[in-house]
């Protein structure tokens, strides 16, 4: 008997992945200059501990203009590479995947953290670098008007910002992450460029389609010449931006991109203008899944499904379906880190217990072999069972 797809590795290029859960980049807001804290190693690490196939750190940025607040990751000097080398030594531990993300924010940046009111961050003294973190875009034109007008990027700029990436690539293979994404999504600088709404450029950067799409494209094969072909690399893209940017041209997008050396498309959606990233009129279970099913069939190329797929049997049947070739467990992984133990269980996935350490493992498999006719407390039917 076949065990649920869910819970069947993965080859991406050399790298193999015990299972299709992803732990997707969640900003975490909480490093000290750009490095990563013990927190860090504690957030990636239960994930990785709960037997999730790929564990993916936070956006982490490739200039110091692209932090978004003051606790951002940042790559953008080598003196970031044996700090980060430490997460990614522990994940490996829990025989999950490293990856990370490699992010800019572009106009977003210079922001308060979430939980601190967000919006535009007021200067204070502990600021050292205030000017050196001016927000910048491909044109002068502000994400709201709750917002600062950020300042448009010279052509030289943006030809740095391209080498930028390239080398922020080539730190995260020195620190030994096995997979790269490339954040284009969210309104953050990638997905900038490729807006009409937020690009209005008149050099080769803007204007036609082909043009906005100039910067990312550049700036994947910045990084394939840094990141090795035996390693995967992903790209996120807001397939539906609600703005103009459409799953019509995030296909036409992917199928570039997959020439260039990019193996999965993450599927987001929004964040170019305030609007929530939503699907029709509420969010529901899956809600942007069909973007992810949509650039699988139209552009031939594996993605990421991602939005509010909270249990198992959901997960398993957007693989079964053809939807998508990994599952993103991001909130709800937050809730319950050891979800993937969890979702193999409901499966009937043989070895559930197998894929966590052993200092937990071992007394929740000697538990369950008790037959004591109980269920753990997070157990409850997923969706399947439900009228």
């Amino acid at each position: 008997m076949t065990g649920p797809l869910l819970f069947t590795p993965l080859s991406l290029r050399d790298v193999s992945l015990r299972n299709r859960v992803v732990v997707p980049p969640m900003h975490q807001y909480s490093a000290v200059k750009g490095f990563p804290t013990d927190w860090h190693l504690m957030n990636a690490g239960k994930f990785a501990a709960g037997g999730a196939g790929l564990v993916i750190v936070e956006s982490t940025k490739v200039e110091r203009r692209g932090c978004g607040t003051v606790g951002d990751l940042g790559i953008w000097d080598d003196a970031f590479i044996e700090p980060l080398r430490r997460l990614v030594k522990f994940i490996k531990q829990q025989n999950a995947v490293p990856g990370i993300q490699l992010g800019h924010s572009g106009r977003k940046a210079r922001a308060y953290r979430p939980w601190e009111g967000g919006g535009p961050l007021q200067r204070t003294p502990e600021i050292e670098d205030w000017e050196a973190w001016t927000p910048v875009a491909p044109s002068a034109i502000a994400h709201s008007e709750k917002w600062p007008v950020p300042r448009a990027l010279e052509r030289d700029e943006v030809k740095d910002l391209v080498q930028a990436w390239g080398e922020a690539a080539r730190r995260a293979q020195e620190a030994g992450f096995e997979v790269l994404e490339l954040h284009g999504a969210h309104g953050y600088l990638v997905h900038e460029f490729l807006s009409e709404r937020s690009n209005q450029r008149g050099d080769e950067y803007g204007g036609s389609e082909a043009n906005r799409m100039r910067f990312l494209i550049e700036v994947t094969e910045s990084v394939r010449a840094h990141w090795p072909d035996s390693k995967p690399l992903f790209v996120r893209l807001s397939v539906e931006d609600h703005a103009g940017w459409g799953p019509e041209q995030s296909v036409r997008l992917a199928r570039i991109l997959k020439t260039k050396g990019v193996d999965v498309i993450d599927c987001s959606s929004g964040g170019i203008t305030d609007l929530a990233p939503i699907l029709g009129s509420e969010i529901r279970y899956n809600y942007q899944v069909p973007l992810a099913d949509h650039v699988r069939r139209q552009a031939g190329i594996m993605t990421m499904a991602v939005g509010l797929i909270i249990h198992g049997d959901q997960a398993e049947q957007i693989l079964q379906n053809g939807q998508a070739d990994l599952i993103a467990i991001g909130r709800e992984i937050l809730n319950n880190p050891n979800w993937p133990m969890d979702a193999a269980l409901k499966l009937g996935s043989e070895g559930a217990f197998r894929n966590v350490p052993p200092q937990f493992g071992y007394w929740l498999s000697t538990r369950a072999k008790r037959g004591f006719g109980t269920k753990p407390s997070t157990w409850q039917v997923g969706l399947a069972s439900r009228p």
